[in-house]
């Protein structure tokens, strides 16, 4: 596993400690997965899918938080076909749909989907779908989407306002049917794919119990300032002051672009919890730059129990941002280009040395403040922590321009004809088989592998810089080979 380096490294010597907690006694019953049956809702009969159908264990891949084109500044491309095209190209198998409460969106999920495993669906007309890239056929393997949605709870609570996103899962049509219409009598569902509602996430999730007895929730990028659990800026200290009495049926955390696994375990009110990671993505070709890694039946069922064991036996790790590539990883100020570390802000008593306005707290400086431990402590048999940087930057860094260039498009395309997906090359292929395509390549996957990059830390809304290669070095290299 990578631990804490460069940046953040001497800052785990400087540490407030986490309030503690009574324990709750919860109002619900505390749920483990349900086996098939039937359960009385809205007075209706609802019949429980059946949890007793064999499903062979695989490895597989799963990103299950994006966003549709209805939420706002999220690609046109974003839709079912450009979601599944960039899933095969990347190697990831499972896809949330995102934005299920959006009426638009969620009509376009019952017409284009389908049925397949228990709890998962796939496209009607996949054999229909071009591949993104003109010259790269779709890589082999299955493609599933998951029902998902985030909504935006934003409160008072405590005397304060508390604004935090939450993530639903749920195994079928009908259970989101009926979420949908408990929130659409709360707030607009309509004008945005993640809904801003004035509703409490204690109350969130117990719409979410009541309404999808199989469904789940999961605290959405746990450590961002403005929206999140732990922000900064409107969140809580802990789950337990955020869900009160239904903290128990929360099991996993999803931990953002601008924190990891390692900086999560450095708080004991949060080992009981799972750490998911999810691209948070609002265009189809940013896909996977955070993912989940599991080997359990490949359904919505085996990988509730997955996610809820927290084993490497079934949940084999997580792909990771470096966090310091994350927007908000570090303290700052964008408008005067200054960032900042906890110790410096400190200092500043949080005020800009530029202008004197407030920094924007990053998410470095709140896992501080919240940290109970000087080093991070994993339980045994802990899913592993895989942190890398996506293949288009690191050829961006390689032809020394941008991602998102025609030149690293083509290069981007060539190397996935040659050697597949993405993550087949990211996370599995030999340093040596690539070495015999691309000796500059092999060397830039050797380093991330090992987490021997280098770092300059995302503030205030800008991403981090993460690389490979020192300043110079690549001209070197090339002159040197």
């Amino acid at each position: 596993m990578n631990s804490p380096s460069g940046f953040r490294q001497h800052l785990l010597l400087t540490l407030n400690f986490t309030k503690k907690y009574d324990e709750i006694e919860p109002k619900h019953s505390l749920r483990q997965p349900p086996t098939a049956g039937f359960r009385i809702i809205e007075n209706q009969l609802c019949f429980l899918a059946p949890r007793c159908i064999s499903i062979p264990k695989m490895n597989y891949i799963a990103d299950l938080h994006i966003h549709s084109p209805y939420s706002r500044a999220t690609s046109k491309n974003s839709d079912l076909a450009g979601l599944y095209g960039w899933a095969k190209l990347k190697g990831i198998n499972v896809v949330g749909t995102g934005d299920f409460t959006h009426p638009a969106w969620f009509a376009t999920l019952k017409r284009e989907l389908e049925p397949a495993e228990p709890g998962l669906f796939k496209l009607k007309n996949e054999t229909a779908v071009p591949s993104p890239l003109a010259d790269v056929p779709l890589p082999q393997g299955p493609v599933r989407f998951l029902l998902s949605a985030e909504v935006s709870c934003i409160y008072k609570r405590g005397g304060k306002v508390r604004k935090v996103h939450n993530l639903l899962y749920v195994p079928d049509f009908d259970s989101a049917e009926r979420v949908n219409r408990a929130l659409g009598t709360i707030g607009n569902i309509i004008s945005d794919g993640r809904p801003i509602l004035g509703l409490d996430s204690r109350n969130l999730l117990e719409i979410l119990l009541e309404n999808a007895p199989q469904g789940f929730l999961v605290p959405a990028h746990i450590w961002t300032p403005w929206f999140s659990i732990f922000g900064s800026r409107s969140g809580f200290d802990s789950v337990e002051e955020c869900f009160a009495d239904l903290t128990p049926h929360i099991f996993a955390l999803e931990t953002g672009l601008s924190s990891d696994p390692d900086m999560n375990r450095l708080i004991t009110g949060l080992d009981r919890y799972a750490l998911i990671s999810n691209s948070d993505c609002h265009s189809p070709s940013k896909l996977g730059r955070e993912a989940n890694l599991f080997d359990c039946g490949f359904d919505y069922f085996s990988m509730w129990d997955a996610i809820r064991a927290n084993s490497h036996d079934n949940f084999k790790g997580t792909v990771e941002f470096f966090p310091e590539e994350g927007k908000y990883h570090a303290d700052g100020h964008l408008d005067c280009t200054v960032c900042l570390h906890p110790a410096e802000s400190k200092e500043l008593n949080n005020l800009c040395p530029a202008c004197g306005k407030p920094l924007t707290i990053g998410v470095l400086n709140r896992v501080m403040e919240l940290a109970d431990r000087s080093e991070p402590l994993f339980a045994d048999n802990s899913p592993e922590v895989f942190s890398l940087i996506p293949l288009p930057e690191i050829l961006g860094e390689l032809a020394g321009t941008g991602s998102g260039s025609k030149k690293v498009l083509r290069e981007y395309s060539k190397i996935l004809g040659t050697f597949g997906s993405e993550f087949e090359l990211l996370l599995n292929l030999p340093i040596e088989c690539i070495a015999e395509s691309n000796s500059l390549l092999s060397e830039a996957v050797r380093r991330v592998r090992a987490g021997e990059v280098f770092r300059q830390p995302g503030y205030d809304g800008r991403f981090g810089v993460i690389k490979a290669f020192e300043q110079g070095e690549l001209k070197k290299l090339v002159c040197n080979s």
